[in-house]
């Protein structure tokens, strides 16, 4: 092989990567991976809702012992939702997720009652840790509020590349197996604000 067709041979390997690369194939498992990276920040926020609650609980027991309806609705809100697990894997699955929303709906709002209760209990309203947990709570809460919005622009901008050109040529050829993922949709109490005091 003589070194012009040496050279030939690596130009070509050097232009067809780069054409391969600046054409979208990487596209769509590198969305797909930042989807799922989003998915996992949503996961832990929720987890950490779960474990600040048993805490809370314990709190408001001491207080309010006569409304033990509120923190038992509260304590299974929370082993439903703890119980309900969505994977990467399963991140197509409407269905799933579904079931993943209306546990995680229902712990929101048993947690909203919870503290609702807060109000007919002045001396629990000025406990330190009540103040503290409820104030963890609200961060966890904010900081779900944006973890579900970042998997959201990243499932968004994952499943338009699944339908736009050019990687929808890979879509359809190599990646002919990826489906989009599914979003989340507000419950239908998030149409109206909670009435919670504090």
């Amino acid at each position: 092989m003589s070194d012009f067709s040496r050279w030939r041979a690596v130009a070509a390997a050097i232009f067809l990567s780069l054409g391969l690369a600046g054409c979208g194939y990487n596209t769509i498992p590198t969305l797909e991976e930042n989807a799922k990276a989003k998915w996992s920040d949503v996961q832990s926020q929720y987890q950490r809702r779960a474990d600040l609650i048993p805490n809370l609980v314990e709190t408001v027991k001491g207080y309010a012992r006569q409304e033990k309806d509120v923190l038992t609705s509260v304590v299974e809100a929370r082993a439903k939702a703890t119980s309900v697990k969505i994977d990467a894997g399963s991140l197509t699955d409407p269905e799933k997720m579904k079931q993943f929303q209306e546990a995680q709906n229902q712990l929101t709002g048993a947690l909203g009652r919870l503290i609702a209760v807060s109000e007919a209990y002045p001396d629990l309203k000025s406990n330190q840790n009540f103040l503290a947990l409820q104030s963890q709570l609200e961060g966890t809460e904010n900081r779900i509020t944006v973890a579900r919005r970042d998997y959201i622009d990243a499932v968004r901008e994952f499943n338009t590349s699944l339908r736009t050109f050019p990687t929808l040529l890979w879509a359809k050829t190599f990646f002919a197996g990826t489906k989009p993922m599914a979003e989340f949709s507000a419950a239908g109490a998030a149409q109206s604000p909670p009435e919670v005091k504090f």
